[in-house]
């Protein structure tokens, strides 16, 4: 693989005396979207703003190549850094007009051809081209949004770093735009950074994914590895629900609802949790019986929880060509090849 066009080792930062970075470590590559997934409160933003410039490392470091961007004694400052940024409210200039908007970016250039030359060819790239003299208050959420990524894009930045940019955005506009945006970046070949707390936006936007819990990094990797092979409960949880099954291990195998699995990496007496998946669950004639609590409907599919003859309570998602009320009994297996077994 290339170089990495950043590298942020073992970066630690406070606010107000509380720790919120805890030894951060993180590379981004030209021409690769990552994203950090995480809650509220988890130090992602604290994470984009020192890369930015805009906050300074206690102790670690920020690298761009051979330059030290911040060893925690000293910082480069945001200006001089090779890095746009989209904020979460987009943070245009309510006083200037969106192609001024974009050229903002431009100022140190001298060539005012080159300069309406590149805005141009920026709006046209994100369909803007006709709101080129309309100000921010006139424009609706998504051209605002369009308006901040143009903006970030117009010096040809190594580095893009996109703050939660679609969460006020409606869902149908908020995927129209990430797939808009995305593409946007990657032609422009720069190293992207997206914060956010929703899973969805991450599998949809990420190369590579970072999942951060107080403060720290705890696993990263592909979106299907991350979610696939998940190194802990903490971290299957952020990607969404999962049913945990927790026991000890005899003769190599746990005992479970749906009989025995296997487990040859165990040695007999290790305590173990079992992580099952939503979607691992299927109708099965021969499978366990489950008494369904209740269900809610996303994107086609039936999610449902359903309560196990031993009173532990489960999440299952199934294809809605059939089906389910509340109340039903159903039998319920288990898909051995879609399931993580970790140390208790």
């Amino acid at each position: 693989m290339n170089k990495p066009i950043l590298s942020v080792r073992g970066a630690e930062k406070s606010l107000g005396g509380n720790p919120v970075l805890k030894g951060v470590d993180l590379d981004l590559y030209c021409g690769q979207v990552s994203a950090v997934l995480g809650p509220s409160g988890a130090g992602k933003s604290t994470l984009l703003r020192s890369i930015a410039g805009l906050e300074k490392l206690e102790a670690g470091q920020i690298n761009s190549g051979a330059e030290v961007w911040d060893d925690g004694k000293h910082a480069t400052s945001a200006e001089k850094r090779r890095v746009g940024v989209v904020f979460q409210d987009y943070a245009l200039f309510p006083h200037l007009t969106v192609g001024r908007n974009i050229a903002f970016g431009l100022a140190d250039q001298k060539d005012k051809v080159a300069i309406a030359d590149r805005v141009m060819t920026l709006m046209e790239s994100v369909e803007i081209g006709h709101l080129a003299h309309a100000y921010p208050h006139e424009l609706s959420g998504g051209e605002q949004q369009r308006v901040a990524l143009a903006r970030a894009l117009a010096p040809r930045p190594d580095i893009i770093l996109l703050d939660e940019p679609f969460s006020s955005l409606d869902r149908r506009l908020r995927a129209d735009l990430r797939a808009q945006t995305m593409t946007a970046i990657r032609e422009a070949g720069a190293a992207a950074l997206i914060v956010t707390h929703d899973a969805d936006e991450a599998f949809e936007t990420a190369d590579t994914l970072f999942l951060m819990e107080d403060g720290r990094i705890i696993q990263s990797g592909s979106p299907a590895d991350v979610y696939c092979r998940p190194v802990s409960i903490s971290s299957a949880r952020l990607l969404g629900d999962i049913n945990v099954v927790s026991g000890t291990i005899e003769n190599h195998r746990i005992s479970t609802l749906f009989g025995a699995i296997a487990a040859p990496d165990f040695s007999n007496g290790a305590a173990v949790d079992l992580l099952v998946r939503p979607e691992a669950l299927r109708e099965s004639g021969t499978g366990t019986d489950f008494t369904v609590e209740d269900i809610r409907i996303r994107q086609g599919r039936q999610r449902l929880r359903a309560t196990a003859s031993d009173g532990s309570l489960w999440i299952a998602e199934l294809p809605l060509a059939h089906p389910i009320k509340a109340g039903e009994t159903l039998r319920l297996a288990l898909d051995e090849t879609a399931m993580t077994l970790l140390p208790a």
